[in-house]
């Protein structure tokens, strides 16, 4: 009986062990597939020289398909004016970069958060993605 009961207070924290696992793959893939888009969206600003306004939308557009996220709650920060490929050395390092930031929530971090404690509205958090890039535009 003694074994029992040790049973049904250790189980349930045991299954919160597997829970954790199986939603931190959830995440990773999440994570992974805006790291697709988000290379995506890059490499095409890397030829317009800029995150032009269609870019932006298209991210947000597949964001939305591929994640769920609705598309009021994906923020993207850009540089939206055009930068041009140099082919000199410039000390001040900003000429030529396309600077770029998206952020999307991420439901759920925790698995089991209200068996620990964690309530719902702090079991959750922002995954950003930002870099820079070189243009490869030429001035015309």
């Amino acid at each position: 009986m003694k074994q029992l009961i040790v049973l049904a207070a250790v189980l349930p924290l045991m299954l919160i062990f597997m829970a954790q696992f199986t939603l931190e793959q959830k995440n990773s893939a999440v994570i992974n597939a805006l790291q697709q888009q988000v290379y995506t969206a890059k490499e095409e600003a890397k030829q317009q020289g800029c995150f032009t306004p269609s870019i932006i939308e298209q991210l947000r557009k597949d964001i939305n398909m591929k994640l769920g996220v609705p598309e009021q709650d994906i923020i993207i920060i850009a540089t939206e004016t055009p930068q041009y490929r140099i082919n000199y050395f410039d000390p001040s390092k900003e000429r030529g970069m396309i600077y770029y930031s998206v952020s999307v929530p991420i439901e759920k971090i925790v698995a089991g958060g209200k068996l620990i404690g964690i309530p719902a509205e702090r079991n959750k958090g922002v995954y950003t993605i930002e870099g820079t890039t070189a243009s490869e535009k030429l001035p015309d």
